[in-house]
């Protein structure tokens, strides 16, 4: 049988077969028949007529029309091709009208041109020409008047000259028009044409300005037409390029180094990208590149540093003729509960202590205070607390005379001892305010003896330390300390000089919810008014508001006045210096480089220097276990007091670390960050807002609120002291001496033993002594009296003893039997 058993070949019709041969590898071949299919040529019969256009009904033969269309059809396309070509003609017709209307538009508007251009060539002929007859009526009007004064003998060289002189000035006011001429001649392009684009237009073609840049625009060129027609009328000429002085730092944007050499920002960025430098206005560029495109542009560079900022609020000598009489500064410190509040109140006639929660201070007051005699007196008041350490320690920083408040029933306090060191730290007078001599106990003589231990040696001891006996309850001795106040203020010779820019020091910052952040500073130079531009720390503002102690509104506030700044970007850290600047800009650029710097100090405090100190810090990290807690209060030393105590309480097991402090009501951020950390939050004087409390009720954070912040700490101490593990302790309970060992099946080797001391329990644990050596340490498997299983033996008893896992047990060792205890640690 075939292949094809007989059938037709499967083809294609009208094809012709033809044979291919195929190679494969190995030298393998194969002839494969494919067909071609022949190409079909249509050739039109002899007696087909052709189709004619014209002539004959509309319809045509209805033999030769396409299949399936009626004679209203075609008659409907035949019409729509009819109106079709006669709109196609009106449409070619309205174009060429157009066309020819362009044409005579264009010019009428050049002959326009033209026109004009040839009224200002006439203008500028007539003025020239006046200009050159005023020129030679004067010459003329000159060279008579020479003449004439002129001696007769002298007078025909002048002749001579006036011949001459006619013919050469022409020539010389022909160069000028000549020169004027080439000047406004516009010159020829290089192609030799019009101001069109010629090829491609590339980046440094555009950038150099040269050929293919972009075309001037019609105003270009009436600009600079005027331009030349005001040189030839002899107007002004385009003043000249200034070459300035640009102060250059380490790291400039592109927009601030065009206004300091006072170029288009566009002409900078043009020149940084010609040097192959592609940065947009607001991106900064280091020093090396902004002087490369200082001297490009012709300036010249200075360049300074970064701390070069804070040379426009460098301290200024004051003349001694611009010095005036101050008011003193005192500062009332001692330990807590000592009355210094109360004295204050008592000076003041106010009541700040029913203010205080739990009747201490736990902030820093200034109050101004003046006396039946007229004098002014500034008093700061400042917490006696330990925590309050800093506080206490700005409060001396600043100020003149220190009244150190002791009380006459209780002594030298460790707080006092501190308010002594800043005081001698500070280098001020120091009076000492013996208070509370209304009460029986009172003994001021007491106080006077505790004093000379620290180096404080009254007037009544034959010192130079003012003394005052006084009580806040009865007002006794408040005059004799003002007047000991005001004589050791005349001794000092307080001036300062009001009539410059203000210098004064933060005493306390806070962030009031309706006013914003709020500083109360005590102005130490100058003053302080409405409207100045100042920073501080790394701050800035203008003042918007300053109120006195009293709650008034104030325009300004000179030496020694303390008074609340309103108009703060932010709080600044309390002890921070205030000084006020000329701009704003000059504040900001100020306020960002102390914040800068910082930042980077808290960076590199933070970081390991080397590996060892890290991996140090890891292991010594490894078994300290920490309380992390967020803690928010109501004014910045408030919040640095309650950090520097959480510092101090811990361990080498344990301690407090704080996330977060700050100033302010608690809000949603705190709380995100303390869920965050599973730590809980403090609020010192503040509460959290209603969308702070939600999202603490939904995820679980705990809130707390403290008003005294000796309840804040012995909470915390509490807090961590959960966190330590508790103490082991051992009790030994007693002793049993083996005396004879036996093996017993299912249970191993049974030591038969005689308790010698205490009481032997199943539950405690037993040690294996020989020779007074630990030979084993575990619990008991078994203990049996006879052959009972029994909780515990008496002493003087025997009894049977296995223990747990360990069967090395000789006769006359010694079992020791002890019981293991927790004990509860605190801080």
């Amino acid at each position: 049988m075939s292949d094809n058993d007989g059938k037709k070949t499967l083809g294609l019709g009208g094809s012709r077969p033809s044979n291919v041969k195929q190679s494969f590898s190995h030298g393998r071949t194969k002839n494969v028949v494919v067909e071609t299919k022949r190409k079909r040529v249509v050739v039109p019969k002899p007696g087909a007529a052709k189709p004619t256009t014209t002539g004959g009904p509309v319809g045509g033969d209805p033999k030769k029309r396409p299949a399936g269309i009626s004679d209203v059809e075609l008659e409907r396309r035949m019409n729509a091709l009819k109106m079709a070509k006669a709109r196609e003609a009106e449409e070619a017709a309205a174009r060429e009208a157009d066309e020819k209307e362009r044409a005579a538009e264009r010019e009428a508007r050049r002959a326009e041109m033209e026109a004009k251009e040839a009224e200002d060539r006439e203008r500028e002929e007539r003025a020239r020409a006046k200009a050159e007859e005023e020129e030679r009526k004067a010459a003329a009007a000159a060279k008579a008047k020479a003449i004439a004064d002129a001696p007769p003998a002298a007078a025909a060289v002048p002749g001579e000259t006036e011949i001459s002189r006619p013919s050469a000035a022409p020539r010389k006011a022909d160069r000028g028009n000549d020169a004027r001429d080439k000047e406004t001649k516009p010159k020829p392009n290089r192609g030799g044409e019009d101001n069109r684009r010629s090829g491609k237009l590339t980046l440094n073609d555009a950038m150099a300005g040269r050929e293919g840049g972009r075309q001037r625009s019609m105003a270009a060129m009436k600009r600079k037409q005027d331009r030349a027609r005001a040189k030839a009328m002899g107007g002004s000429v385009e003043r000249e390029k200034v070459f300035r002085e640009v102060a250059l730092p380490e790291a400039i944007t592109v927009s601030e180094l065009a206004n300091r050499m006072t170029e288009r920002v566009a002409d900078v960025v043009k020149a940084l990208m010609t040097n192959g430098i592609m940065a947009t206005q607001n991106q900064t560029i280091d020093a090396d590149t902004a002087e490369l495109i200082i001297e490009e542009f012709g300036h010249t560079v200075v360049r300074v540093s970064d701390a070069d900022v804070e040379d426009v609020i460098q301290a200024v000598e004051d003349k001694p003729e611009d010095l005036k009489p101050r008011p003193p500064i005192i500062t009332i410190m001692g330990h807590v509960d000592h009355g210094k509040t109360s004295l204050l109140d008592a000076i003041r006639n106010a009541k700040v202590v029913a203010g205080e929660a739990g009747g201490i201070t736990q902030h820093i007051g200034a109050y101004q205070v003046t006396t039946e005699s007229g004098a002014v007196l500034s008093f700061l008041d400042t917490p006696g607390h330990a925590a309050f350490t800093s506080m206490r320690s700005r409060g001396a920083q600043v100020t003149d005379i220190v009244v150190l408040v002791v009380a006459a029933d209780d002594a030298v306090m460790p707080q006092t001892v501190e308010a002594i060191n800043h005081a001698k730290a500070a280098k001020v007078p120091m009076i000492v305010a013996i208070n509370k001599i209304d009460k029986p106990e009172a003994n001021p003589d007491k106080v006077r003896t505790d004093l000379l231990q620290h180096e404080v040696i009254v007037e009544k001891m034959s010192g130079d330390v003012q003394d005052v006996e006084v009580s806040a309850i009865t007002g006794k001795g408040l005059d004799d300390l003002l007047e000991a106040i005001a004589l050791q203020a005349e001794i000092l010779e307080l001036k300062a000089n009001p009539d410059r820019a203000a210098e004064g020091a933060v005493i306390e910052a806070q962030l009031d919810v309706g006013r914003g952040p709020v500083a109360t500073v005590l102005v130490q130079n100058g003053t302080l008014r409405q409207g100045d531009i100042f920073v501080v720390g790394e701050q800035y503002g203008k003042v918007r508001a300053l109120i006195n102690d009293k709650g008034e509104r104030v325009k300004e506030a000179g030496p020694a006045v303390p008074v609340e700044v309103l108009g703060l970007n932010g709080t600044p850290e309390a002890g921070d210096v205030l000084n006020v600047v000329e701009t704003d800009a000059q504040a900001r650029e100020i306020a960002e480089y102390r914040e800068k710097a910082a930042k980077e100090k808290r960076a590199a405090a933070g970081a390991a220097t080397t590996l060892e100190q890290l991996m140090a810090n890891a292991k010594a990290d490894e078994n300290v276990s920490e309380l992390p807690i967020v803690v928010k209060a109501d004014v910045q030393g408030s919040a640095e007091a309650i950090v520097q105590a959480m510092e101090k309480i811990g361990n080498d097991e344990v301690r407090v670390r704080v996330l977060h402090s700050g100033v302010g009501a608690i809000t949603e951020t705190d709380i995100g960050l303390a869920e965050a950390s599973g730590a809980p939050v403090f609020g010192f004087n503040v509460r959290a807002n209603a969308s702070a409390r939600n999202t603490a009720n939904q995820k679980g954070v705990e809130i707390r609120y403290y008003s005294v912040i000796y309840d804040l700490v012995d909470d915390v101490k509490a807090a961590a002291s959960g966190l330590l593990s508790a103490e082991i302790r051992e009790k030994f309970i007693g002793y049993a001496n083996i005396k004879e060992v036996f093996k017993v099946s299912n249970v191993g080797k049974v030591a038969g033993c005689l308790v010698t001391e205490g009481v032997a329990r199943r539950s405690a644990g037993v040690r294996l002594l020989r020779d007074n050596v630990v030979i084993h340490e575990g619990t008991l498997k078994t203990l049996k009296r006879f052959k009972d299983e029994v909780a515990e033996v008496q002493s003087g008893q025997e009894c049977g003893m296995a223990f747990e896992n360990y069967d090395d047990i000789r006769p006359n060792d010694v079992i020791e039997i002890f019981e293991r205890e927790e004990v509860e640690r605190n801080l």
